[in-house]
């Protein structure tokens, strides 16, 4: 190792730079491009949107996410009760686990329910392949299914007893 400029220079950086062209750098050459006209076209294996099987019910349904922020604070009760009156399908289907509300579904469901439960403030829990909302208590995830440790219930049930 010796000294060049002040600085330590070893002799492995010393041959590197001599291959550099003493110490200088060169610039990378950009590639041209010969063709004037780019022509975008789609891999074989992909289809155009409009040949797509199902066209209208792919379509995104809106999510109005101040409404959805606003709802993900909400108490327990206040959820159920939205469910209740604004989708009582899904209120059928709504099991109390804790302080939080669970949905879970025996298919996927189509776009427009998904969406509508997002607004509610639900989110996916992949782990367990159901939505579920935080009813304003937000913790973190557990190995255990909280079902064992807390109060699990479904509402319309205990309603219909």
């Amino acid at each position: 190792m010796h000294f060049a400029h002040g600085i330590a220079v070893s002799q492995s950086c010393e041959a590197s730079s001599k291959r550099q062209g003493d110490g200088q750098r060169f610039k990378k050459k950009a590639m041209k491009t010969t063709h004037s006209r780019i022509e975008a076209s789609a891999p074989a294996n992909v289809r155009p949107s409009s040949v797509s099987k199902n066209s209208n019910s792919e379509q995104l349904h809106r999510i109005d996410f101040r409404q959805r922020f606003y709802n993900r604070a909400l108490s327990t009760p206040k959820v159920l009760d939205l469910l209740y009156y604004e989708a009582p399908r899904l209120w059928e289907l709504a099991e109390v686990v804790g302080k939080w509300v669970w949905i879970q579904f025996d298919e996927q469901p189509p776009r427009h329910i998904t969406a509508a439960l997002s607004e509610f403030g639900f989110h996916w829990n992949r782990k367990r392949q159901l939505w579920q909302h935080p009813c304003g208590q937000f913790v973190p995830t557990t190995r255990q299914d909280p079902r064992q440790k807390y109060h699990a219930y479904f509402p319309a049930d205990q309603q219909a007893a």
